[in-house]
C-alpha cells in the first residue's frame, strides 16, 4: 500500500501545472474580478462556488485511469517558429480546443448541471494552464520535462520550475500572493483577446525560456531575479482573462 501511495504522489508532483498554488491564485484573482450574476450562475453550477478550491479540481483528477484522455487538455506542443495557426492541431485536442469545448458547453442550456461542473472545473484551470510558458513549449523535452536542473541543490526540472519551485519559494499563501498582484497589477490594462492569442503570447515567453536554461544548469536566486516578474504576471493575467471569459458567459 505504501508504495503504491508514494508512486502515485511522485505521479501527480510531475503532472501539476503551475502547482496548486500557482492555480489558487489565479482563481482568486478571478474571483475578485466576476460580477455578481456570474458569481450567482458559478454557485448554481458548483456546490462550492469557490474558484480556487475548483482550480485544482482537473489535475487532482489525473492519476485517475477515466481521466487519462483528457491529458492532452492542459497544453498544446508547438514549434517555437511557429505560432498556433500555423501549426497541424493535435487529434488528441490540445488545451486551446479543450477552452473552446468548455465554453460552448457551458452556454449550451441543454447541457446537464453534472456536465457543466465538469467544464467549469476544467475552465478554470485550463486558462491558468495556457498562461505557464511550458505549457506550451516543444513537445521533444515535454514542455521542458526532460530539462534536468537543479533548483537551489536540488534535482528537478525546468518546467516544475517554472510550474511550482519558483512560487514556493517566495513562501506565501495563495491569498497572501493574490494580494500582492492586485496591489501590484492594474486589471483594466488586461485585453481579452482570443484563445489563440493567448497562446501565441505564451509561446513568445517560452523562446525565452529555453534560452536563459539549460540541461544540467543550477538554479537559484539569480534565476527568481530575473523570472519572477513574468510568473506574477502571468497568474494575474490569467486570473483577470478568466474572469472576462465567465462574465461572458454568464453574464454577456
Amino acid at each position: 500500500m505504501k508504495k503504491i501511495i508514494i508512486i502515485t504522489f511522485f505521479i501527480t508532483s510531475l503532472l501539476f501545472p503551475w502547482g496548486k498554488t500557482g492555480h489558487r491564485i489565479t482563481g482568486e484573482v478571478a474571483e475578485a474580478h466576476l460580477t455578481e450574476k456570474a458569481k450567482i450562475e458559478i454557485a448554481k453550477i458548483l456546490s462550492d462556488p469557490s474558484l480556487a478550491n475548483a482550480s485544482t479540481w482537473a489535475d487532482e483528477m489525473r492519476p485517475n485511469p477515466d481521466f487519462q484522455k483528457y491529458s492532452t487538455w492542459h497544453y498544446a506542443n508547438m514549434p517555437l517558429d511557429k505560432r498556433y495557426s500555423e501549426h497541424p492541431q493535435s487529434k488528441k485536442g490540445d488545451i486551446v480546443q479543450a477552452i473552446k469545448l468548455c465554453k460552448a458547453k457551458l452556454r449550451n442550456p441543454n447541457v446537464s448541471k453534472n456536465e457543466k461542473a465538469f467544464h467549469l472545473r476544467f475552465l478554470v484551470h485550463l486558462v491558468g494552464d495556457i498562461h505557464q510558458p511550458l505549457h506550451v513549449g516543444r513537445g521533444e523535452d515535454r514542455g521542458g520535462n526532460e530539462i534536468k536542473v537543479k533548483w537551489f541543490g536540488k534535482d528537478t526540472n525546468l518546467h516544475r520550475v517554472w510550474d511550482s519551485e519558483m512560487i514556493n519559494t517566495y513562501m506565501m499563501s495563495y491569498t497572501e500572493f493574490t494580494d500582492l498582484l492586485m496591489r501590484n497589477f492594474n486589471s483594466s490594462l488586461v485585453e481579452m483577446k482570443s484563445e489563440e492569442i493567448w497562446i501565441d503570447e505564451t509561446q513568445k515567453l517560452v523562446i525565452d525560456v529555453y534560452a536563459n536554461a539549460k540541461n544540467g544548469d543550477s538554479l537559484g536566486y539569480d534565476y527568481i531575479y530575473e523570472n519572477f516578474d513574468i510568473v506574477k504576471s502571468q497568474l494575474f493575467i490569467a486570473g483577470v482573462r478568466l474572469a472576462q471569459t465567465l462574465n461572458d458567459i454568464f453574464d454577456g
